[in-house]
C-alpha cells in the first residue's frame, strides 16, 4: 500500500519521517498526472506546489487552522492530503469534486478561491475574527506571485502590516500566473531571486557552518542572522518597506527547509511573508517544458504528455486574428489583457505588435481605466477579459469609460456557462451589469463571422463604448450570417408561439426545441438578438406571432434582459403572454455544459416543455 493511501490529514503527516515524506511527494505527482490525464484540470500549478503543500499540511492543521488559497487552482494537493483521494475520479465533473476550494466539500477548505488577489484580505479578516473572539488557531495565506500583481493583494498586505495580527503569507513564486508574469513586482522578485552577492554570501555562510560541530543545526535555525545578512546586501524588500517581516527566498522543493521556515513563521507572533521559489510543472517533463499548456489542460496521454488536437476554430482565436488585421490597418488600435494573452487569443497580436499589447497582470480594474486613458488621447483600445473577471471592473466601466462616452471596445470572452471551472468562473452576470452602463452598446454574435463583423464595426465605425460577449470554445450549428447592423435574426417562423434568445449555444437549444415541437404540430418562431443594449424592442415586436413569447437566456435571474424587454413590449402594445426562462437566482456549479443546461431547465427538452405549457398542449 502506498503512503498516500494512508494520508487523511494533519496527524498522518506528523507520523512520517523525512524519507517517507519524499516518497509521498513522488506518489502525489504520479497520482496527479494519472488522474488529471483522465479528467482534465489544472496540472502544472499543482505539480509545482507538492512539497510546499506537504509542508503546509504538516505545520498547520487545516481542520482547525485556516489555510486560504489564492488562486484555488493550486489546491489539488491540499485536497489529496485531506481525505479526498477517491473523489478525484470525478474531478470537475457534474456532481463531482470541484476544481477549486469549496467549504461545502470539507471543513479544511477555509474559503472559496476562484478569483485572484483576495487571499491576504480574507486571511486578515479571519485573523482579526480570531483575536476578537478570543480563539486559538493559526491563519496562513498562499499568495501566488501572479495573484500579487492585483491591487487587492497590495491593499491586503498594507493593512496586514499595520494590523500586527499573527499570520503567515506564503508568496509562491514560480514566475508565472498562467502566462509569464509581468510588472514591477515580478522584476522585484526576480531581483530577490538572483542577487549574486546575496547568493554568494549565503553559500559561503552555509559551507562555513557545516565545517564546525553542530553547524548543520545552527544553519537550519539561524533565520534571523540570514535575514540580517540579506538586508545588509539587498537594502530592503517591498515587504520590509510595508512593515512586514520577510523571510526567504527558500527553495520550494526542499521539504526540511520549508517545514523549518514555516514553523518559525508560525511561531513568530506577527505577520510574516515567506518567499518560496517553486517550479510550475515540477516532476513531469512535458509540464516543465510547457507549463502554460498544462496550466488548465483537457485529457492527455500521461506517458507522452501528448494533448489531443482541438478541432475547429474558437471565438478567442477568431477575435485575435481579426484584431491583428484591424491593427495592421490602423496604428491606433491596441490590445489590453489582464495576464491572459494566451486564453484570450492575443498571442499572435503580441508577436506582431509587441508595442501595442499591454499585459497589465491580474488587474482588470486598472485595465479598463487605462483603456479609458488611451481612448481619451486618441487610441482605440480593445480590452479582452473573461466575463467572470470583468466583474471586477464594474465601477471603472461606468466611471472611466461610459460616463465620458469613450471609444473603448470590451471583448468579453467566456460569456455564459463555461462548464467544469464552476461557480467562480461562469460568465452569467455580464449582461446585467454591462446593460446598466448608459451609452454602451452590447452585442452578442451567434457565429464566428458575426464576431468578426461586430469587432470590425466596433473598431472602425463606432465612436463610443462597445462590449461584445462570446462563449468559450467554438460556434454552434448556426454558421450562416450577414450581420450588417441587424439587431434581430429570425431563424424559424411559426404562429403558435415564439422563443427569443441570444448567443450560439442557446440558439442551438431553441432550434432543438422547435424541431421537437414541429413533430407535434406546434409551430415555433425562433428569434435571436444580436444587440442587447439598447434593446431592439420595436424590431422584435414586428417579428412576433400573436401567441406567447418565451425569453430564454443563459444568465442568472436579474442579470438578463427579460424584465426590461417584457416591459418595453407591453409599452409598445404587445398583447401576448411573456414568460422568462433563465439560470435562476443562484451560482451555477461545475459540470459539462449539457448537464448544466438540463439542470437549469434551458436545454432543448426543457424549452419544448415550456412552450407546450404556454400553448396549453401539455401531455
Amino acid at each position: 500500500m502506498s503512503i498516500l493511501e494512508n494520508i487523511q490529514g494533519h496527524q498522518d503527516l506528523l507520523c512520517l519521517n523525512h524519507q517517507e515524506r519524499l516518497i509521498l511527494c513522488r506518489e502525489i505527482r504520479e497520482f496527479l498526472v494519472r488522474n488529471v490525464s483522465q479528467t482534465g484540470g489544472h496540472l502544472a500549478s499543482n505539480l509545482g506546489v507538492v512539497e510546499l503543500t506537504v509542508a503546509l499540511e504538516t505545520v498547520f492543521d487545516t481542520a482547525v487552522d485556516r489555510l486560504v488559497f489564492d488562486v484555488g487552482h493550486q489546491s489539488y494537493v491540499h485536497k489529496l492530503l485531506t481525505g479526498r483521494q477517491a473523489d478525484f475520479k470525478r474531478l470537475r465533473r457534474f456532481g463531482g469534486m470541484a476544481g477549486f476550494p469549496k467549504p461545502e466539500e470539507s471543513d479544511t477548505d477555509a474559503f472559496v478561491a476562484g478569483h485572484a488577489s483576495s487571499a491576504v484580505s480574507v486571511a486578515l479578516g479571519m485573523a482579526r475574527a480570531r483575536t476578537l473572539m478570543g480563539e486559538n488557531y493559526c491563519v496562513a495565506a498562499v499568495l501566488g506571485d501572479g495573484a500579487a500583481t492585483g491591487g487587492l493583494a497590495f491593499e491586503g498586505l498594507s493593512d496586514t502590516a499595520v494590523s500586527g495580527e499573527p499570520m503567515v503569507i506564503i508568496l509562491n513564486d514560480n514566475e508565472m500566473s498562467i502566462d509569464k508574469n509581468v510588472g514591477g513586482l515580478a522584476k522585484h522578485l526576480a531581483h530577490l531571486r538572483t542577487d549574486q552577492r546575496y547568493l554568494d554570501i549565503k553559500q559561503w555562510y552555509k559551507r562555513a557552518l557545516l565545517k564546525i560541530p553542530g553547524g548543520a543545526a545552527l544553519y537550519r535555525f539561524s533565520h534571523n542572522l540570514k535575514s540580517w545578512l540579506k538586508r545588509s546586501l539587498i537594502p530592503s524588500t517591498i515587504f520590509d518597506e510595508m512593515g512586514l517581516t520577510y523571510l526567504g527566498p527558500v527553495d520550494g522543493h526542499d521539504l526540511p527547509a520549508l517545514i523549518a521556515l514555516l514553523q518559525y513563521a508560525k511561531n513568530a507572533e506577527k505577520p510574516v511573508v515567506v518567499h518560496v521559489l517553486t517550479q510550475k510543472g515540477r516532476g513531469y517533463a512535458p509540464a516543465e517544458q510547457d507549463p502554460a499548456k498544462f496550466h488548465g489542460v483537457g485529457t492527455f496521454d500521461p506517458v507522452t504528455g501528448e494533448v489531443p488536437e482541438k478541432t475547429g476554430e474558437t471565438y478567442s482565436q477568431r477575435f485575435g486574428d481579426v484584431l491583428c488585421r484591424l491593427a495592421e490597418e490602423d496604428r491606433r488600435v491596441c490590445a489590453i489583457t489582464a495576464a491572459m494573452p494566451g486564453g484570450t487569443g492575443l498571442l499572435p497580436f503580441k508577436e506582431r505588435f509587441p508595442n501595442r499589447l499591454f499585459d497589465v497582470g491580474i488587474a482588470e480594474g486598472h485595465a479598463v481605466t487605462m483603456a479609458g486613458g488611451l481612448a481619451k488621447q486618441g487610441m482605440i483600445p480593445v480590452a479582452a477579459i473573461y466575463s467572470t473577471f470583468l466583474q471586477r471592473s464594474y465601477d471603472m466601466i461606468l466611471q472611466d469609460v461610459a460616463m465620458l462616452g469613450l471609444h473603448v471596445v470590451l471583448a468579453v470572452d467566456r460569456a455564459g456557462l463555461v462548464g467544469e471551472d464552476g461557480a467562480t468562473h461562469q460568465g452569467t452576470f455580464d449582461v446585467g451589469f454591462l446593460r446598466q452602463a448608459p451609452g454602451l452598446t452590447l452585442l452578442a454574435p451567434g457565429s464566428l463571422l458575426e464576431l468578426e463583423q461586430m469587432l470590425t464595426w466596433a473598431v472602425k465605425e463606432q465612436s463610443g463604448p462597445v462590449a461584445i460577449r462570446y462563449p468559450r470554445g467554438g460556434e454552434g450549428s448556426y454558421r450562416d450570417s450577414a450581420w450588417g447592423r441587424g439587431r434581430v435574426c429570425r431563424h424559424r417562423i411559426g404562429g403558435d408561439a415564439a422563443i427569443l434568445t441570444y448567443g450560439c449555444r442557446m440558439l442551438d437549444n431553441a432550434l432543438a426545441a422547435a424541431d421537437r415541437l414541429a413533430g407535434e404540430g406546434i409551430q415555433l418562431t425562433v428569434l435571436r438578438l444580436l444587440e442587447l443594449s439598447p434593446l431592439p424592442s420595436e424590431e422584435v415586436l414586428a417579428l412576433l406571432p400573436d401567441g406567447p413569447l418565451i425569453i430564454a437566456e443563459e444568465a442568472c435571474a436579474g442579470s438578463g434582459i427579460k424584465e426590461a424587454l417584457a416591459w418595453e413590449l407591453e409599452r409598445l402594445g404587445f398583447g401576448g403572454t411573456v414568460l422568462g426562462l433563465d439560470l435562476g437566482h443562484r451560482f451555477i456549479p461545475h459540470g459539462d455544459l449539457q448537464s448544466l443546461y438540463g439542470m437549469c431547465g434551458l436545454d432543448g427538452d426543457a424549452l419544448a416543455a415550456a412552450v407546450r405549457k404556454a400553448v396549453g398542449r401539455e401531455d
